[in-house]
This record gives structure tokens, sequence and C-alpha cells, in this order.
């Protein structure tokens, strides 16, 4: 638990262990925010402007590997309170989180700091995270943190007729993380299949493409930035490319993440209750290099801690990934063969070495991927 960057930011100047090489920092210049981002009203893919969305999300898929939704229809009260949640989770006694923080990487729901490779990387990130999967929602929640909790009120005077019912009044306690969170994965899994749909039909696939094996895995990672005493010396995250299928991510309202275009960074601005949709690098090879997964990354700032919460869905691991064969031209090769999941995520875990910062750990699966032809 003392390891976790929540418990002891306030008490430290920035640690020697967190400092990136000068390659790699951030540095102080400003990234200024992109306003060329796409936006995708989804509301309008249910009439008559449908195919100018799906031509959206497809020039946006290509160009940026990035796009933000809005008029999503997952309910903004819905996704309040979720963020809410997460918030008050990180801030919980040590106590109440001891029971979720593991350094064992296979514990399927954990809390933990930096990377899974905490004891063997040169550089730390700044950050903690909360990771669990939510799909089967009714086994997954099992295993979820029980607190934050709250207590609803009710009156069993009402129930026995009781003359004093006020001394009778009573508390009941429910699992506040595990009802909301719940209740968020299922929107979250449903937005998420929708645009699926929408790329699907962009592509010429059939409907229902992305169904089943291909996005059946769901896990939910919040990352939490406290305050950094030098954010141009450390990432909260390094650039990286999703090694899943597509990620629904919401930043919440504090500007951090940044998208490698064209050979710099831009800033992706926090948008009112609006989704940023990651093309993954599983869509990428599907695609046969029509879309693009783009490298991004996470940086800090000094003054407010920054919550953020990305559901990544991913294909189960014997699920066969390939170039779907419409997608590729009869006088050419696939870009990539034929791989299961399993086959692909488990050597690009072990690729990581005692000397590896997580600079080149974060490039390490898409040079595998690359490889795999």
């Amino acid at each position: 638990m003392e390891k976790l960057v929540s418990s002891w930011f306030n008490d430290r100047p920035l640690p020697q262990s967190y400092i990136f090489p000068p390659e790699t920092r951030p540095g102080n210049h400003t990234i200024p925010g992109c306003n060329s981002i796409p936006v995708v009203d989804l509301s309008k893919a249910s009439g008559h402007d449908r195919t100018t969305i799906v031509q959206q999300i497809l020039i946006a898929s290509r160009e940026f590997g990035f796009f933000q939704v809005v008029n999503h229809g997952v309910s903004e009260n819905l996704v309040n309170d979720t963020m809410n949640v997460f918030k008050e989770f990180f801030e919980l006694s040590a106590e109440d989180k001891a029971g979720v923080y593991s350094e064992d990487p296979k514990r399927p729901c954990r809390l933990y700091t930096s990377s899974p490779n905490y004891d063997r990387e040169n550089v730390h990130l700044w950050r903690d995270n909360l990771r669990h999967p939510c799909h089967p929602l009714e086994e997954c929640i099992k295993i979820w943190p029980q607190k934050p909790t709250r207590y609803r009120y009710y009156n069993p005077a009402l129930i026995h007729d009781c003359s004093s019912p006020f001394l009778l009044l009573s508390f009941l306690s429910y699992d506040l993380y595990r009802e909301t969170v719940a209740a968020y994965s299922i929107e979250a899994k449903k937005l998420g299949l929708r645009i699926l749909e929408l790329i699907s039909e962009g592509l010429g696939l059939s409907s229902g493409f992305f169904g089943d094996d291909l996005s059946e895995s769901v896990i939910l990672s919040v990352n939490h930035y406290p305050p950094c005493p030098d954010p141009s010396l450390t990432l909260g995250v390094p650039k990286h490319c999703d090694p899943n299928l597509l990620t629904i991510l919401h930043q919440g309202d504090i500007y951090g993440l940044q998208v490698f275009k064209d050979g710099e960074w831009i800033g992706v601005e926090p948008m009112h209750n609006a989704f940023v949709v990651n093309i993954g690098l599983q869509l990428q090879i599907i695609s046969n290099n029509m879309l693009k997964s783009a490298e991004h990354r996470a940086v800090t700032n000094s003054k407010v801690a920054r919550t953020t919460a990305a559901f990544f869905i991913s294909p189960v691991d014997d699920c066969i990934i390939e170039p779907v064969k419409s997608l590729v031209n009869t006088d050419e090769s696939p870009a990539y063969r034929a791989f299961s999941y399993k086959e692909v995520m488990e050597p690009a875990k072990s690729l990581v070495t005692a000397t590896d910062p997580p600079l080149r750990r974060a490039f390490q699966f898409k040079e595998y991927v690359d490889k795999l032809y």
C-alpha cells in the first residue's frame, strides 16, 4: 500500500525513480488542445444521416485513430455518479483499500501502482490503477470492491405497524461501487458494440461481425493521477497503442490525454458528457490497416488529481484474429498472418525485462504485432 502514489505524493519532491529520460519527458512546453479531433453525434446514426455518421467514424478511425462521441445515449447522471464513485474509491482510507491492493498481476481485480512490472521497471509511472473484468457481469461483480458503500433508510414501523416508528428507524447498507459501476459497465459495453456495428457497416462487413468472441472480454481500467510536483519530468502513462479491439474512455473534466499524430503531440480536450473512442490494435489488424491504432499518452499536472475510466473491449483468448479477406486486395498479401489473441498477448507481456524502461515496453506490443506476418 505504501507504494501507491496517492499515499505519499504530498510528502516529498518527485523521486528519481519517476523521472523519465530527457528524450521521453513531456517537458515544459505546452501542448495545445486540438479542435480538429473529430466529434461524432451518435444521435444522428438512427436517422437519415446514418451514412454520414458511418463515414465520419471511418475517416476519424483512419486519420486519427481517435474520436469523441456525444449524444451517445448513456445517462449523464449515471456517468457523473460513476466517476464520483471512482474518485471516492481513491479517497478511501488505506485500511479500506487494503483488501483490493495486490502486487500479483494474475489477480483479476486489483489496485496497484505504476504498472504490473513495478519491481522490474527502471522508471515508474505517476498513477495508481484499479482494474477488473466486467463480463460476465453476474460473476465478475462478486470480486469487485465493496466500498464505497451507502446507506438507505427504511422504517420497519411501516411493515410491523409499530406505534413508535422513530425508535425503529434503521439503516440498510448497500455496495455503492458495485451497484453504480455495474449499471455503467452495461451501458459502456452497449455503446462500444453500437460503435463497432457502425464500423462494420462502414467496412462493408456483415451485421454483428464484431459480436460474440471478438468483443466478449470487457476490462475496466481506472487511472488516478495525483497532483505531481513536476509534470515536466514524468508521465502518467507513456506513449503506447492499446492492444485490444476498442477502448471507450471517459477522461473526466481535467486535461491530460495526448495523441501522437504526424510527428507531434496534440491534446484531446475534455468535452462535456462525451466519451473518447480509441481504435485498438486488433481492429487495425482486422481492417488490414484500413483503420489506425494511434499512439497516445497521459501527462500529469501539479494542481488537481485526475481520474479517468477506460473500458477495454477485447477478443477472448482463443479468438482467431486476422485481416478480413474482403479487405485485402486480390493482388496483395494480408498485412498480418492469422493468430489467436492469446498467442500475441502472452509473448508481448513476456517481452519485458529488468532493463526495459516504460517507454520501450509501451512500444513492444506493436513491434511484436508488426512482425507477425
